[in-house]
């Protein structure tokens, strides 16, 4: 189950495709999903990756690696979301992509991240994570 916050996004919308998500990887489990302005995420970035700037998104996952420890029964939870919509905008903009299609990518890469996946550069032609991304994008339907 995750949790979404935040004004300016089609909740039902975004609920249904974290849903495709999460079906299309094989995994579930409890997250927050928070829509923030970009002086808000700018501050998140600031604090904890010590980088004075706004991003798009910011994950924040529990386990690094490891699984954290479940009670038979009780969901796993995997961590925060944070993503910043004006920064989406620009991204889509910049991309020339639709702004659903641009919030659909970031949805990917912040899912993926929480479940221990990361890159060491934005290099969308050799990076495995962000190849896995644009695989998903392209088989979930996401592209407009």
């Amino acid at each position: 189950m995750f949790y979404i916050e935040g004004d300016g996004v089609d909740a039902d919308k975004v609920e249904k495709d974290v849903g495709r998500i999460l079906s299309y990887l094989g995994e579930d489990g409890g997250f927050s999903i928070h829509f923030i302005s970009d002086g808000e995420i700018q501050s998140l970035n600031r604090e904890y990756r010590d980088k004075d700037e706004p991003t798009d998104i910011l994950t924040f996952a529990l386990s690094d690696g490891e699984a954290f420890p479940v009670m038979e029964g009780e969901e796993r939870e995997l961590g925060d979301i944070f993503i910043s919509l004006e920064s989406m905008r620009r991204n889509a903009e910049s991309f020339s992509v639709s702004e659903d299609e641009e919030l659909d990518r970031l949805l990917v890469h912040g899912i993926l991240h929480l479940l221990g996946r990361d890159h060491a550069t934005n290099d969308f032609s050799s990076e495995p994570m962000l190849l896995e991304q644009e695989k998903m994008m392209d088989d979930l339907g996401f592209r407009c």
